[in-house]
């Protein structure tokens, strides 16, 4: 058996359909809203049937899985794994810390912020879970019960989803997908009927809770036109909201996530900071820092108990229905939808940045916005404005625009307010576009969407099942039946928790394996086999080779390197073969070896040309302003080494250093399940080093050689000593 050479296969085709989760989708999303539409008195008793059931039934459940995924998702960031990065280890994020920031925040939070952060904490006070209404206890609570309902639980959920995802997808080359999370526990039982299952529950229950946030959102937004424009609240006012929304919508979409969610979000952040301000500066400002800094505090201190609170012995059972088990369905419903975009958007990120950041960055927020908002919600009510309370009580979606009417220059207010809402009506229903459209596609490229026609569907599709459930029972429905459609998707949180900590069990096998072999590296290099002289070494740093350089570099050295150890290895017993991948941005020819374990990681070794900047102090009249390298790429990245300039030996000893490793790898790993990481080893990373507009000009003329002194660059003495040492051993 002799060792062989394989070319790369580039190029894609057009994004497919992907037939039987589209079709099972919509028959079941349009039968519902066609249900809806024809008997609504059958709907919304069937779906409070429901919800009322597995309010009583498994709330244990719901807060119980919420618990955990906020401790797993924490112990990630905090452990080895945390400097793992979702994505090769030379990637670098897309987004500055501001546009992402941004997009994750409108993309997880919504309008329902607004509506939730005005009416809910003066609805804990009057009607608390446990104790009298209206007391000083309560008032304390019902912020605190707010941001419990709108904080670190649903984020930890949104977390766990775009980690998964991001992992998989970026760091080992599986579809940005939620089956991919269960490749470690099912294999590739996950390319069929129950990925399928899996992308359809995750769909059905991302519509129902894009479906509620709109909801609640265009009911809203029609309280303002009516303040503004006299526009009275009526199913065909929002009707007409849902199909300007959505037009909007589905422009956005197509546009992609660059041009459409990236610059709706960055507008919709920063309008929504100035009104927070706004009312800070305006308002009560000492009593309501006062308020922020006291919520803090009750928070923090209050939040571990609240977790796992249950309330087995209190009995609330309607109150926990409708607030803490329908925000923790509603979170679930929502997790793949926002898991999804945040892992689109998070490429480069380690582990901890993301955790951290999906945590801490959006929560305070939250804590400001309900802090200030309820805060003076409250001290209204409790100036004695009964009305007020009323109205938020029992029309909430008037509460928010209510608040305004209270402060100086309320018509601006509520122009800004109604112009807010509508951008994050935006970003919601365009983000679920164009993830729901990848939940139903075959995506190669984890970069691209799904075909447009698709994102065109699912925004209107939305739109028709938001008004079908306004049209049933308004948003009270929506809400319960979100608590039914995130229940099948809870179940699947749960396998993908499973399947992502079995992943990081593997990961951090390879990372102590870098520990373990490093030994062995070092006795190599000591005796001779990898070491540069100090000569050598002078020529590598002074050394900065143009185009040409690396073509007679790679042809004449790694190449027949990378061959010699295949054949000793094939001649060993091993399945090794060497290919090569022809480098279209640079025009140059990548080399790569690569040894099947037969079920096992497979080993990958790769000497992939990236070009970068010359430094001011390197530059000379013969020297270009860029220059290559020859970069050490592992199926997880760039190793951050050049090989330009060794020899052959050199190259052949440093190949089985990274072997040797990838032994002690898998000697860790024993019998453990290592499938999520079975599949081919990206051979084109020339995405990540090289700007689309950026040009590498080839050399025009000819430099001055600088001629590697003491070994020639195939050292045969060394070469054959080499290949003794391997037979003998």
């Amino acid at each position: 058996m002799a060792a062989t050479t394989k070319s790369a296969d580039s190029g894609t085709g057009p994004i497919r359909v992907n037939k039987t989760v589209f079709i099972g989708s919509s028959i079941g999303i349009i039968g519902i809203i066609i249900w809806a539409f024809l008997d609504q008195e059958s709907a919304d008793r069937i779906i409070g049937t429901a919800v009322g059931w597995v309010a009583r039934e498994l709330g244990w459940f719901y807060i119980l899985l919420t618990a955990s995924v906020l401790a797993f998702v924490i112990w990630a960031a905090a452990s080895k794994v945390g400097r793992v990065k979702l994505g090769p280890d030379h990637s670098k994020p897309t987004y500055s810390v501001f546009s992402w920031t941004a997009m994750l925040f409108a993309a997880g939070i919504g309008i329902d912020l607004m509506f939730f952060s005005v009416s809910e904490p003066i609805t804990q006070r009057a009607a608390p879970p446990i104790g009298d209404g209206a007391t000083l206890e309560a008032t304390r609570m019902s912020v605190v019960y707010t941001l419990f309902h709108y904080g670190l639980i649903g984020w930890g959920l949104y977390a766990l989803i775009g980690m998964a995802l991001a992992y998989f997808a970026y760091r080992y080359n599986q579809p940005l997908s939620l089956r991919s999370a269960l490749r470690p526990i099912f294999g590739d039982r996950v390319n069929g009927i129950l990925g399928d299952s899996v992308d359809i529950a995750a769909l059905l229950g991302a519509i129902f809770g894009l479906a509620t946030s709109l909801g609640i959102g265009v009911a809203q937004l029609n309280v303002g036109l009516e303040d503004l424009f006299g526009i009275a609240e009526s199913t065909w006012a929002q009707a007409g909201l849902i199909a300007l929304a959505v037009g909007i919508a589905i422009f956005s979409a197509v546009s992609g996530v660059d041009k459409g969610v990236k610059r709706l979000s960055q507008i919709n952040v920063l309008i929504a900071v100035g009104l927070m301000l706004f009312v800070l500066i305006f308002g009560a400002t000492t009593f309501l820092m006062n308020g922020l800094v006291q919520n803090t505090g009750d928070f923090v201190s209050r939040f571990p108990g609240m977790v796992l609170d249950t309330m087995a012995y209190d009995h609330p059972d309607q109150w926990m229905a409708d607030w803490t088990l329908f925000f923790w369905a509603w979170w679930i419903a929502w997790a793949p939808f926002v898991g999804l975009f945040l892992a689109r958007i998070s490429r480069g990120r380690t582990i901890r940045q993301f955790v951290t950041g999906t945590l801490i960055i959006p929560f305070l927020f939250i804590l400001m916005w309900i802090s200030i908002f309820g805060n003076s919600a409250l001290a209204i009510v409790r100036g004695g404005n009964t009305d007020f309370e009323q109205t938020a009580m029992n029309e909430p979606e008037r509460a928010f625009y209510a608040l305004l009417h209270e402060y100086p220059g309320a018509p601006v207010l509520v122009v800004i307010a109604t112009f807010t809402g509508l951008l994050f009506y935006v970003t919601s229903a365009d983000s679920g576009a164009l993830v729901m459209s990848h939940f139903t596609s075959h995506i190669t490229d984890n970069e691209s969407d799904g075909p447009k026609w698709v994102r065109m569907f699912w925004a209107a599709a939305t739109g028709l099942l938001t008004l079908a459930m306004l049209m049933i029972g308004g948003i009270s429905t929506l809400q319960q039946a979100t608590v039914i459609m995130g229940l099948p998707f809870a179940v699947v949180v749960l396998l993908m928790m499973l399947g992502l900590f079995r992943a990081f069990q593997v990961e951090v096998l390879w990372v102590d394996s870098r520990r373990t072999a490093i030994t062995r590296a070092l006795s190599s290099r000591a005796s001779g086999g990898t070491a540069l002289n100090w000569r050598q070494r002078v020529a590598r740093a002074v050394r900065y080779p143009d185009h040409d350089d690396i073509v007679q570099f790679t042809d004449a050295v790694v190449a027949p390197a990378l061959r010699d150890v295949a054949e000793e290895l094939v001649r060993s017993g091993m399945e090794a073969s060497v290919g090569v991948t022809h480098v279209d941005a640079y025009d140059l020819d990548a080399y790569h070896l690569d040894v099947d374990f037969n079920g096992k990681k497979a080993f990958h070794y790769q000497a992939f040309p990236t070009t970068h900047p010359t430094p001011v102090f390197g530059r000379n009249p013969d020297v270009y302003d860029t220059f290559f390298r020859l970069e050490v790429c592992t199926a997880q990245g760039s190793e951050g080494f050049d090989l330009s300039g060794f020899t052959k030996t050199q190259i052949s000893s440093n190949v089985l250093d990274h072997y040797e490793r990838h032994i002690e790898y898998l000697h860790s790993l024993g019998d453990a399940e290592s499938s999520h990481t079975e599949s081919d080893a990206t051979l084109d990373w020339s995405a990540d080093f090289v700007d689309e507009t950026d040009e590498v000009e080839p050399r025009t003329g000819d430099l001055p050689v600088i001629e590697l002194p003491a070994n020639d660059q195939s050292d045969p003495a060394n070469d054959q000593s080499d290949k003794e040492t391997i037979r003998e051993s």
